[in-house]
């Protein structure tokens, strides 16, 4: 066979399983990402904490191996091969997405996972079968990043400081984080929030202090499913009987003032900035 030739049935053979993959079932994957696969296939899907929950959901619709679109295709989807200690939930029947729960066991070691998850046409009523792919997920506490500001806080007793959180959700997760704090004598207060996976998500943390001094104030996001994702960070909190001390806590998110006098009293904020700044 001369080189021309093989060249083409090289070529040919080439174009037939690109229209065998382009004409075969495939799972359309919506969360924690999308992304198509074909049966055999593999994907990433990403960090989770240990004990974190996270979804893999799918599109029911898909293609049989003419091309044709057949809505409603897949009647459920499945884990297999779960490591020891992790809970795997099963979708629920013929719905227009389905979604697939699982939960590494609270004590797994850090590394890479892997198990197998299955799309089923129940009976192999529109002639798809089942469609199999691998799926790897990182077990991991670092899933969050954390900024916290300011990182000083000039208040008068009694007034409300606001402290700016930003939590940067890395992971695959959407499980709730608690924000609380420590440091101050008689304040202790939790806030639960949602920082939806892919996302970066702002919350307010208020706190508030009646006796006057320099206290340290150390926040802390934990995951609400695991103690083990967490990150913490200092906040100087000065509360005291002064002018300035009324002026930034305005900056700082307390209105002390009638609204009339408000220009002034951002100007006022603006200088006691500059002088905490020298």
């Amino acid at each position: 066979m001369g080189v021309a030739h093989r060249s083409m049935v090289f070529a040919l053979a080439a174009l037939l399983a690109l229209a065998a993959i382009s004409g075969a079932a495939y799972v359309a994957v919506t969360e924690p990402f999308s992304a198509t696969l074909h049966n055999g296939g593999s994907i990433y899907l990403g960090k989770v904490g240990p004990g974190q929950t996270f979804y893999v959901i799918i599109s029911s619709d898909t293609t049989n191996s003419n091309g044709t679109m057949i809505n409603r295709g897949w009647n459920q989807f499945a884990v297999n091969g779960l490591p020891g200690g992790w809970i795997g939930v099963n979708s629920s029947l013929n719905t227009q997405y389905l979604a697939v729960r699982v939960t590494p066991s609270p004590s797994a070691p850090n590394g890479l996972y892997n198990f197998s998850m299955r799309a089923v046409n129940i009976g192999n009523t529109s002639g798809l079968g089942n469609l199999t792919f691998s799926a790897a997920v990182n077990v991991t506490p670092n899933v969050f990043e954390l900024d916290v500001y300011p990182q000083v806080i000039s208040i008068a007793p009694g007034q409300p400081a606001v402290v700016h959180v930003t939590i940067n959700n890395t992971g695959v997760s959407d499980s709730p984080f608690l924000i609380n704090s420590s440091g101050l004598p008689a304040w202790n207060s939790t806030l639960e929030e949602i920082a939806l996976h892919g996302k970066s998500s702002n919350f307010n943390y208020t706190v508030y202090e009646n006796t006057s001094g320099t206290w340290n104030l150390n926040v802390r996001v934990v995951s609400t499913e695991s103690p083990l994702v967490y990150k913490e960070t200092n906040v100087t909190l000065e509360v005291g009987e002064s002018v300035l001390s009324d002026y930034g806590a305005i900056g700082d998110g307390a209105v002390a003032f009638p609204i009339i006098y408000e220009p002034v009293y951002a100007i006022m904020y603006l200088i006691n900035g500059i002088i905490k700044s020298v």
